[in-house]
């Protein structure tokens, strides 16, 4: 029985560690070519040597993806690479607890550096990414918002808001040539950077007091949905942005 995406090549950003290499393995592992884009080009190649080791089919690249010539170039290595690009996933973020103080409160060349990471990173890789989708007849991106975007408090939020925004823009901008852009609001997720960056307090509230499922959401759990937003099954939705979290935004 032939794999869902064998035949194709998924370019996912942030994909040295966490939710990126996940997405990556999940991906390489229903037949894609996974190629992961890091700013820490080392740890992307030791995460695609481990996977390798697996039997899977994946490679690595160094990306910032806040500089539009470093994209350019992540992404004309993996289609030299490659052969094309078929499946987006924008997951580089900046996400530290700081970034969810007050404007007021922190650097403006801070929030400055993580709007240009979380929303023009965005923007870079699919415009890079969508020129060779045109060339093979379409294309599934998805971008990863945040729960934090919905009240939307934060220079954070605020950023994941505006992810929100580019996969609407984007959906109708790339509509014609086949191109499909989603997106998926994750939760509060067992990641080990997550975990490590909350206040133990904060964790215990999100999961008893703000969701209605009373767990720690699964790296699964998102990687699930991606799968989905990625195949044939997801063919008649663009444009949508999903919330994967326990239920915690249905009180917002």
């Amino acid at each position: 029985m032939p794999k869902p995406h064998a035949g194709k090549v998924a370019f996912i950003t942030g994909g040295a560690q966490g939710l990126g290499r996940a997405f990556g393995a999940a991906l390489a592992g229903e037949g894609a070519i996974a190629v992961l884009a890091d700013i820490d080009v080392h740890a992307a190649q030791v995460a695609a040597e481990q996977l390798q080791a697996e039997g899977l089919n994946v490679l690595a690249v160094g990306c910032d993806v806040a500089d539009e010539s470093s994209v350019d170039a992540a992404v004309a290595s993996a289609v030299s690479q490659a052969g094309g690009i078929d499946i987006l996933v924008n997951n580089a973020g900046m996400h530290l607890a700081r970034y969810n103080r007050p404007f007021s409160a922190q650097p403006r060349a801070d929030v400055r550096a993580m709007f240009d990471v979380n929303v023009i990173g965005a923007v870079n890789c699919t415009l890079a990414c969508a020129t060779s989708m045109r060339t093979r007849g379409g294309g599934s991106i998805v971008n990863i918002s945040s729960m934090g975007s919905y009240p939307s408090t934060s220079p954070y939020g605020v950023s994941k808001l505006a992810v929100r925004g580019v996969t609407i823009a984007f959906a109708h901008e790339l509509a014609d040539a086949g191109i499909r852009c989603n997106a998926i609001a994750p939760g509060l997720v067992a990641t080990e950077a997550a975990v490590a960056d909350l206040a133990a307090s904060f964790v215990d509230e999100i999961v008893n007091e703000r969701q209605l499922i009373h767990r720690l959401g699964a790296v699964d759990d998102i990687v699930n949905m991606l799968l989905f937003l990625c195949s044939d099954e997801a063919s008649f939705i663009t444009g949508e942005t999903y919330r994967v979290s326990g239920g915690a935004t249905l009180s917002i």
